[in-house]
């Protein structure tokens, strides 16, 4: 009976022994597999390359010269093919030496994976080393064979204007090369002053170049600006070829509404790692190519292959798919035709259809030629955006300003409608300054004509700012921020393009009464946008409705209601009041009087100071004008730092004369 239970003690521990020599040549194969898929995906094939086996060393350096050969292997392969998300999985298995395993990646044209692999492990000095192979790059490789990737290139959505004209579209470009062989270095200042560009940037091109068959890369030439590579071309040595690339027919006055497209960064492909990006990707950036990327983005199509002599095994293939094209409400006359009249000044100017709320210009100024960002920029125009501190960039049709004058069509609307304002009764005021109560100090509402008593309609015709202050103060603050809600102020308006939020004031309350009285003449700390100026005088051309404003008319094709803004009521004393701005001698708006056309407008300063004793801020104009009749078109217009021009005499003969053209047509 003892002996019996020796045996079994023994046994017992002799199984033990074996389970656990098991268990940890399983942890050390499972190790070596681990570290091996990790390596892989940080792509460290310089260390992967350390745990492979002798044998397969020997093998690597008779095939591929090396470890050097091993790394350049696997690193252009699995670069062509976007390889990432590499995972392996351990089969079941009795034997250690070879481990059958699952796998899959990632790659450009979609995820592979692959069932019943084996894996073969070499034990050497008590480690387990990878006996390598190709199959360990692909599954289906053995040596000899090639990886190629074939991309089939998709087309970008257009952008179309609502006429059906293009703005943006993937198109031919010139390619400027250098030939090394035939190319006469002192022809470097040559071509440089053809292509606007430093001689040290071309100088560097050539300095870097280390195989003399291949051609040089210098830039992209837009086919706008084809006499550059006809000139280019006149020097021996210079080669021209045709590419696509996305290409702007517009140029300045739609750069800033369009955006641009150019290479995606790091950041842009980490918060993008879900839609099949790459890093040689290009991505929408900035205006309506940012804003639209999914609609407009192509996917291309890739065709991974194993050549094997003449024979072509695919891998994995897909299919690419072009972009969606979007179509805009801009009238592209009248877009140019506003922008040519800022005349680069800074600004920003919005135009719609009164009656079917469609944009018809989205202007900002200064603004930049697309094409130059997707090409390359000249010394002129870096220059220019030196100088300019890079004030082309500014979308300022997107800003949100401190309104002015603009404000009291608001101001006038919601007094009407609450009882407070009585077109036929008139406020008498003494002098130039007032102010409601001695509990103000000694600050006051300034006006600039001094006239003894005031109705709404000199008030309007006049921009008497103490008038409207009274009537802001005697509606008291929740029935005028309710009333402002109408006009779309601090409230969210539903639009295709990205729009600053616009307030009553810093808070969303107004408690202070001189700040109250200052926002029922535009000023205070009331913000809003160029097109909610001109959203809100489009309702006097609409019955008093405001429509919902409509850019892509592609998606967005039917009018809608935004609010019922002003009161039928009241609709058609506000129509005189404002009309009187353009039609009366003695209006602020006079400038813009058409013969033969009933435009209704105001005009607006609105004072930048850094606080309310600032006597050296600067000032930005406004002049907003609705036709009443027949085109319906409602624009505003705001130009920033305007202190020594005046509104009525330099912004509203712009107005008038874009107005002019468009009705001309």
């Amino acid at each position: 009976m003892k002996l019996k239970r020796i045996i079994l003690l023994i046994s017992i521990i002799s199984f033990t022994m074996i389970f656990l020599v098991g268990c940890g040549t399983k942890d050390k194969v499972q190790s070596s597999i681990n570290n091996y898929v990790q390596l892989l995906n940080e792509k460290k094939y310089d260390e992967f390359y350390e745990g492979l086996s002798k044998k397969s060393k020997e093998y690597i350096e008779t095939e591929y010269g090396g470890k050097e050969g091993f790394i350049n292997k696997y690193t252009s392969i699995y670069s062509a093919m976007n390889v990432s998300n590499i995972k392996i999985a351990l089969k079941e298995s009795k034997e250690n030496l070879q481990v059958p395993i699952s796998i899959s990646m990632d790659t450009s044209a979609g995820q592979l994976k692959y069932d019943d692999l084996i894996i073969k492990l070499e034990k050497e000095d008590n480690e387990y080393k990878i006996s390598w192979s190709e199959s360990l790059i692909l599954p289906n490789m053995i040596q000899g064979d090639k990886i190629r990737v074939q991309i089939y290139n998709g087309s970008r959505g257009r952008i179309l204007d609502r006429d059906g004209n293009i703005l943006a579209y993937d198109g031919e470009v010139n390619y400027i090369y250098i030939n090394p062989k035939t190319f006469d270095k002192s022809n470097v200042s040559n071509l440089a002053s053809i292509l606007d560009i430093s001689e040290e940037y071309i100088q560097n091109k050539l300095d870097s170049n280390s195989n003399p068959d291949h051609l040089i890369f210098i830039v992209k030439v837009s086919k706008y600006d084809e006499e550059k590579a006809s000139k280019a071309l006149e020097i021996e040595g210079v080669n021209v070829q045709v590419g696509i690339s996305r290409v702007y027919a517009q140029g300045e006055a739609f750069g800033s509404l369009l955006g641009y497209i150019g290479n995606i960064t790091a950041e842009e492909l980490e918060k993008n790692s879900d839609k099949g990006y790459t890093a040689s990707s290009q991505i929408g950036k900035n205006g309506l190519e940012q804003v639209y990327e999914e609609k407009l983005r192509s996917k291309d199509g890739v065709h991974i292959y194993i050549e094997r002599g003449e024979e072509k095994i695919t891998v994995a293939k897909t299919d690419s798919k072009d972009g969606e094209y979007i179509q805009l409400a801009i009238d592209s006359k009248l877009q140019q035709e506003i922008y040519n009249q800022m005349d680069n000044e800074k600004g920003a100017s919005i135009a719609m259809n009164s009656t079917t709320g469609e944009v018809l210009a989205m202007v900002s100024s200064p603004s930049y030629d697309s094409n130059t960002l997707v090409s390359y920029k000249t010394k002129t125009i870096a220059k220019e955006l030196e100088e300019s501190k890079n004030a082309e960039f500014d979308n300022r049709a997107n800003n949100a300003y401190s309104p002015g004058s603009t404000m009291k069509l608001i101001t006038a609307a919601i007094g009407l409608e609450n009882n407070v304002i009585n077109p036929n009764e008139k406020m008498s005021i003494k002098g130039l300054t007032w102010q409601n109560s001695s509990s103000w100090g000694n600050y006051k509402v300034s006006r600039v004509k001094d006239i003894d008593s005031v109705g709404l309609y000199e008030a309007t015709i006049y921009s008497d700012n103490i008038y409207f202050a009274d009537k802001a103060i005697k509606l008291g603050r929740e029935k005028f921020i309710s009333g402002a809600k109408k006009f779309g102020i601090g409230a969210d308006i539903k639009f295709e393009y990205p729009m600053a939020k616009s307030q009553i004031s810093n808070s969303g309350s107004i408690e202070d009464e001189i700040l109250l009285a200052d926002t029922g003449y535009g000023q205070g700390e009331v913000l809003t946008t160029p097109l909610e100026v001109t959203m809100a005088y489009s309702s006097l051309a609409n019955g008093g409705k405001i429509m919902a404003p409509r850019l892509v008319i592609s998606e967005n094709s039917e009018p809608n209601i935004y609010s019922e803004a002003i009161s039928k009521d009241f609709l058609e004393e506000l129509k005189k009041d404002f009309s009187g701005v353009i039609n009366d001698p003695n209006g602020s708006g006079y400038l813009c009087k058409i013969d033969g056309v009933n435009l209704a407008g105001k005009t607006g300063t609105a004072e930048i100071k850094s606080s309310k004793d600032d006597n050296n801020g600067n000032e930005n104009s406004w002049f907003v004008a609705v036709d009443l009749d027949n085109s319906k078109l409602s624009i505003a217009m705001v130009m920033e730092d305007m202190k020594d021009k005046s509104t009525s005499s330099y912004l509203v003969p712009k107005v008038k004369n874009v107005i002019k053209s468009y009705l001309n047509r």
